[in-house]
């Protein structure tokens, strides 16, 4: 059987075929410039058949078939579908027209590609009469006052009136192009410099050189020029502007493919942004975030030096954990096993009998794999340590503390507004923040109908899951102190609570929208008590002297 179809298929073949045909199979036929369109190599469609080989009077004739899907004959004979067949009417019909508008199209493609090489010629001839042009600083100014953006001073820095009227403080500053804008002869450059951003205005034959038409963002400058107010309706930062008369370039920066907004576009995606960190905390967004970073890191030293804590600094190296060794990074030190540490907590108790109440602001180090909003392998870790208090006192603590810190950076004028523009919806936590205990917390959750991470109903010594904390959270829309965890989920140096010995006096304070934000706990005050804690979690107490010693 399979005899008899080949040798109809060759007699089908052989039997339709004229001199100048083009063959098209739609089912294993290739639009490509691989094709050729005889009957060993099809095209795959009509319309690009008539592009490939469009018709001239009668010629040439366009023979199809649907070698595998096609229909078979009454008889059922799939050799039917190899027959070649002139293509119909209303297929040649629309094959026309798709050549017609790939006519079209071309034409406007040629007209366009025309346009922009008279633009570059345009260009390249403006280029090279912006070459002949020579920027000198003209002497018979006075000299430039050299400042930073951020100079307000109106004793350094006078402003001239919008109109030139009033003559202001001829300046130079230095910085990287932020924004670039040309209008008719005028190019308005956003100058950025770390401290703040500066409109500054070239005319005339600075517009015009050379190094401003080819100007690229975050090449660095020096410009020169008198200061002066914003005109009447008009924007720009610090309602000041810079009119230049003078510009010196520091270093240019790469355009077309190397440019800035081409390694770090809007759309990129996340793990380009993370690898090109160093460009990307230029733009606008990323540097406010580490301004009021800053602005909070002042703020905790503030907060803490009025609260009587000293800052003290930790080692980062240490033979210790204190989270547990599954997360620890581990090196040789010298012959001998080290990590980088987990928490400085207890390295800060050491402090307390020499210097009182201390806080630290150190680096932490996690080894744990993930790319969570909760993991980080390294981050900026603030902790504390405070002597005879009370659990209520801690609790009292954390409040006052995180309260006064809000408070602050929302007061001060420059940090709050950049809060206000980074997430306009964000409101200081109002006092008192709510008392849950963890296993009320259990019980609510229950209520709820949110479940564990297994999809099961949360028992009593689960360690609830980040999704379920933060939906109650959210759902409940206060800071709340979650407290009284379960001895055998928390860390081996945590005090267990006298009234019910199952849990600890350990807290958790979390926030509608973030989720988890600080963890405390009260100590374990007794030596016999500390050893057997280490014994349980099967650490050797011997790495820990100089902490066990403190209960001596």
């Amino acid at each position: 059987m399979a005899t008899d179809l080949v040798g109809q298929a060759a007699a089908l073949s052989v039997a339709s075929p004229a001199k100048n045909s083009v063959y098209i199979d739609e089912d294993v036929g290739i639009d490509s410039p691989q094709a050729s369109g005889t009957e060993a190599s099809p095209f795959k469609s009509l319309g690009y058949a008539y592009i490939q080989q469009p018709p001239q009077g009668s010629s040439p004739s366009y023979l199809t078939r649907k070698s595998q899907t096609g229909p078979v004959s009454e008889d059922g004979d799939p050799a039917a579908r190899l027959e070649w067949k002139p293509a119909t009417k209303s297929a040649t019909k629309k094959a026309q027209n798709y050549l017609d508008q790939h006519k079209k199209k071309q034409a406007k493609e040629k007209e366009q590609s025309a346009l922009r090489e008279r633009e570059d010629e345009k260009r390249r001839a403006a280029l090279e009469e912006a070459k002949k042009i020579v920027i000198e600083q003209d002497k018979s100014l006075p000299v430039a006052t050299k400042i930073k953006i951020r100079e307000q001073d109106s004793s350094i820095v006078k402003l001239g009136s919008g109109d030139g009227s009033a003559e202001g403080t001829r300046v130079q500053v230095s910085g990287w192009v932020h924004r670039l804008r040309s209008q008719k002869d005028v190019v308005f450059v956003t100058l950025r410099d770390g401290y703040g951003l500066l409109q500054c205005i070239l005319t005339g034959d600075l517009a015009k050189s050379y190094d401003i038409q080819t100007l690229t963002l975050e090449t660095t400058l020096s410009i020169y020029g008198e200061m002066r107010e914003v005109p009447p309706k008009q924007h720009a930062p610090d309602n000041r502007e810079l009119h230049a008369d003078y510009f010196k370039v520091i270093g240019r920066a790469p355009g077309d493919k190397e440019a800035i907004t081409n390694i770090i576009a809007k759309d990129a995606d996340p793990q380009t942004m993370l690898n090109n960190r160093h460009l990307v905390i230029r733009g606008d967004t990323a540097s406010g975030v580490l301004k009021i970073r800053a602005a909070v890191l002042r703020a905790f030293r503030a907060v803490y030096l009025d609260l009587h804590c000293l800052e003290v600094t930790p080692p980062c190296m240490v033979q210790t954990q204190v989270e547990g060794g599954g997360t620890l990074f581990a090196f040789d030190y010298y012959g001998e096993k080290a990590y980088l540490t987990q928490s400085s907590q207890l390295y800060l108790e050491t402090c307390l009998p020499a210097l009182g109440d201390v806080f630290c602001v150190q680096e932490s180090f996690r080894a744990e794999k993930s790319l969570t909003r909760r993991h980080l392998s390294e981050f900026t870790h603030i902790e504390a340590e405070l002597a005879f208090i009370a659990f209520e006192d801690l609790l009292t603590h954390i409040e006052e503390l995180i309260c006064r810190v809000v408070d602050m950076i929302l007061s001060d004028p420059k940090t709050g507004r950049m809060i206000t523009e980074l997430n306009p919806d964000f409101k200081a936590p109002e006092r008192p923040f709510m008392r849950i205990k963890y296993a009320d917390a259990i019980t609510w959750l229950k209520e709820h109908e949110i479940v564990n991470e297994d999809g099961g109903e949360h028992t009593f010594g689960d360690d609830i899951a980040e999704a379920a904390e933060r939906r109650m959270t959210d759902i409940i829309n206060k800071p709340i102190f979650l407290t009284h965890f379960p001895a055998e989920i928390k860390a081996f140096y945590m005090k267990r609570d006298v009234t019910d010995d199952r849990v600890t006096e350990s807290v958790d304070v979390l926030m509608p929208g973030v989720g988890e934000i600080v963890g405390g706990s009260m100590r374990l005050e007794g030596l016999e008590e500390l050893l057997k804690a280490l014994e349980r979690e099967g650490i050797g107490a011997d790495p820990y002297y100089w902490f066990t010693d403190q209960r001596k």
